[in-house]
């Protein structure tokens, strides 16, 4: 069963199931993917950027990157729609993150990695030690 919260685009209350706007917003929604797509599909426009399609469909910007995150407009078929990258706003076709981004990403998580490993052993190394009995003799 759906939980009740507020529309993101229009603050009305509605029932939230799947869809993460009201069933008013989420028409207006699948009119403009509509008007998108049916746009794109001629052969003339299958080049265009974000930029003609907002000039030719009204539909914003926002929108139409939107549809080509969720994967509803295909960047294979469409080779000018890219959305930005979540970390620092680069066009991307693909994923969530530029590779530059997921590059970086991964470096920091190997650099984490080693560290972890570091104190591990460090920590090792100093419980060994305090297992260690040492004694001194007095040879007089």
């Amino acid at each position: 069963m759906g939980t009740v919260a507020n529309c993101s685009r229009c603050n009305a209350i509605f029932m939230k199931g799947t869809a993460k706007v009201c069933p008013n917003c989420r028409k207006i929604e699948e009119d403009q993917f509509h008007t998108v797509y049916t746009f794109m599909r001629k052969k003339q426009n299958r080049t265009a950027t974000v930029t003609e399609i907002v000039e030719k469909t009204g539909v914003p910007e926002k929108q139409i990157r939107g549809f080509v995150k969720q994967k509803r407009l295909h960047p294979a078929q469409f080779p000018n729609l890219s959305y930005s990258c979540e970390k620092c706003g680069t066009e991307i076709r693909d994923g969530r993150i530029c590779e530059s981004c997921r590059k970086e990403l991964e470096a920091g998580l190997e650099k984490h990695k080693r560290n972890e490993e570091m104190s591990e052993k460090i920590k090792e190394t100093q419980i060994q030690e305090s297992k260690t009995y040492y004694s001194v003799k007095n040879d007089r």
